[in-house]
């Protein structure tokens, strides 16, 4: 990534050397033969602004705004971030900020706290699931997008913030004085369901997924003597994160064969292979996604079913298949860029059409046009030969809303749960593991470690 970068600034470099070279020769070079003709352009208009526009204009941010443009041109995921973007960005990928720590929701025009994080400020405080928020700092949040109330929430810690609430059970607002504090996101859940099924649910791939995925596991084999029987893994609204935490689940849970690769122009950059003594590679298993399952969690999802590791239950999901490489600028900002393409280890590419289940989900009712996926973004890298492949079964099941899912608050029965999704997944794990003859996974497995999982 630095010498990447290194490159980057050295183009820079001669962008502006060759600028100044140009001026000072424009009569020996045809202007419409020049190759810096756009940044002449782009000179005169700043310029024009900073002397015409009806108020004062900070070339800071003109410039800004210019490479932010220029950046957001190419397609949805590539993006510039200053120094604040960037920074809150890093937090978001090491699962650790400055806030009150809820997870909410926007339903409507209402934003809903779906639970207090543990242990945080607002847990406290007495914040509650349902709670509505409608003021922060005494400013009206109704109809306010969900990013820029997180934004208000926000902030360093030992700074105060006062939350407004709205409950079912009172009529009246309830305040919550609360201060700041750094929050820990947790990245993994997991729970032993009846007939010792470990449920893990993974709620994005930020810097310690994997490693808290291998206590997880631990954790829960610690707590009886009998050995799992099979993994439910939840991925459904799993936005992604970080790809190197990606493989280093999959590869715990395959004992062998390809996990992805990744191609930039047509040409094969990276080929990505499992190693032997994964937690859970020798136990059957069943993945949950759904149409907000995107980027790492769609690699994951095709790394297990194209080994034949996985059943894959629930709806398509969202088909982000580009990678991102992140690169650091002067002055603390960053480059969000994309580089390159995924495909599933029997090469079939993700971008924009995302993974298709073996067993597909269909809600009733569901409306044309309900769900936006990565093929209806703007600016989308388009979708290649080799899509995904089609579905086995079909099952038709009650309409799903958007929501956070609550572990502690699953049945060890999920069939006699709401939870329909949970529920068929369920179902088609045991079945497997009553036909498998699945192998007893040994106990106090620690989960593979080393430089394969640093990439």
């Amino acid at each position: 990534m630095r010498s990447w970068l290194r490159t980057t600034l050295l183009v820079g470099a001669a962008f502006t050397g060759g600028a100044l070279t140009n001026h000072l020769t424009a009569s020996a070079t045809p202007e419409s033969h020049s190759p810096y003709l756009p940044f002449d352009q782009m000179g005169r208009v700043m310029v024009m602004v900073e002397n015409g526009y009806v108020d004062v204009a900070h070339q800071e941010k003109l410039v800004d705004g210019a490479i932010k443009g220029m950046v957001a041109e190419l397609d949805p995921h590539s993006s510039y971030m200053n120094p604040a973007e960037f920074a809150d960005f890093q937090n978001d990928t090491q699962g650790k900020f400055g806030g009150v720590g809820v997870e909410v929701d926007q339903r409507d025009d209402t934003i809903t706290v779906i639970a207090p994080i543990e242990g945080s400020p607002a847990a406290r405080a007495g914040v509650r699931s349902g709670d509505r928020i409608v003021s922060v700092d005494g400013k009206l949040v109704r109809g306010m997008r969900i990013d820029r109330l997180v934004d208000l929430m926000r902030g360093d810690p030992g700074t105060k913030v006062r939350l407004g609430v709205v409950r079912a059970d009172k009529p009246e607002i309830v305040f919550f004085d609360l201060v700041r504090e750094v929050v820990h996101v947790a990245s993994v859940e997991a729970r032993r369901l009846s007939g010792d099924v470990l449920y893990l649910r993974l709620k994005q791939f930020q810097e310690n997924t994997h490693a808290e995925m291998v206590d997880a596991i631990a954790k829960v084999r610690g707590e009886s003597s009998a050995p799992l029987t099979g993994l439910i893994l939840d991925m459904r609204y799993n936005p992604g994160g970080l790809v190197d935490q990606a493989e280093g689940v999959a590869d715990e849970l395959m004992a062998s064969g390809t996990i992805y690769s990744t191609r930039r122009r047509g040409e094969v950059v990276d080929q990505v292979e499992a190693t032997r003594g994964g937690a859970l590679s020798d136990v059957p298993v069943v993945v949950l996604v759904n149409e907000y399952s995107a980027s790492a969690a769609e690699l994951v999802a095709g790394a297990l079913q194209d080994s034949h590791r996985a059943t894959v239950v629930g709806a398509q999901t969202f088909g982000k298949g580009s990678v991102q490489t992140i690169f650091d600028l002067p002055g603390g900002a960053g480059l969000r860029l994309t580089t390159m393409r995924y495909y599933t280890p029997s090469g079939r590419s993700i971008q924009a059409q995302g993974i298709l289940p073996d067993v597909i989900i269909m809600p009733a009712n569901a409306k044309v046009g309900e769900v936006v996926r990565e093929s209806d973004l703007e600016g989308h890298l388009a979708a290649e030969a080799g899509g995904a492949p089609h579905a086995t079964v079909v099952v038709d099941g009650p309409a799903q809303t958007p929501e956070a899912i609550r572990v502690a608050d699953i049945p060890l029965d999920p069939t006699s749960g709401k939870d329909f999704t949970l529920a068929e997944g369920y179902r088609r794990l045991r079945d497997k593991t009553k036909t498998s003859g699945t192998p007893v996974a040994p106990t106090g497995v620690a989960g593979k470690t080393g430089p394969e999982l640093t990439r």
